[in-house]
């Protein structure tokens, strides 16, 4: 079980890394810091189905064909938890390292957004303070952990859910053996 996770934590981290760091250094290159959210979570659905060959490997392989719910959710739960933590990591080593001044800059277009949309100055008030407060928070390691986890464990659980539902099987029915 521990091989499975490891393998397929791994691969789906270097899948969902390797595309936040391409798109992170894209999106920050451009001065309206213009990502694309669609293919962010698309990445993250294609990293997160090592879950599902990780859970399927895991049953036909080791567990000849039959495995509960639970086991099938924790097992999908750890390689998401691996890869999630990698995504973590990265992140910090790419903020911290290669681009300190990210929150600054983001905030900063994100605030103007605001200003230029035309909202009324209570609302664009309440706007600013909260993008001055996630800035003010990003000045934390842990707050960064915390966000960061927060982007991508929730689909990766998502998924390993998903796959358990799918991949679950109790036992062999007699009728099918026959």
């Amino acid at each position: 079980m521990k091989k499975n996770i490891l393998i397929y934590g791994l691969i789906a981290g270097l899948i969902i890394t390797t595309m936040m760091v391409c798109t992170a250094y894209l999106c920050y290159q451009k001065e309206d810091f213009q990502g694309n959210m669609f293919l962010g979570y698309a990445t993250m659905i294609v990293a997160f189905s090592m879950i599902f060959v990780g859970i399927k490997n895991y049953r036909d392989k080791q567990l000849g064909g039959i495995i509960s719910f639970g086991s099938a959710f924790k097992l999908g739960l750890y390689i998401s938890l691996i890869a999630s933590t990698m995504y973590v990591v990265v992140w910090l080593f790419d903020y911290y390292l290669f681009i300190p001044d990210f929150m600054e800059k983001y905030s900063s277009h994100v605030i103007k957004q605001y200003q230029d949309s035309g909202m009324g100055a209570a609302e664009l008030k309440k706007e600013i303070d909260n993008m001055n407060w996630y800035k003010d928070m990003y000045k934390n390691p842990l707050f960064v952990v915390l966000l960061t986890y927060m982007e991508v464990l929730p689909v990766g659980a998502v998924v390993a859910l998903i796959s358990a539902l799918i991949l679950k099987k109790k036992s062999i029915s007699l009728e099918a053996q026959v």
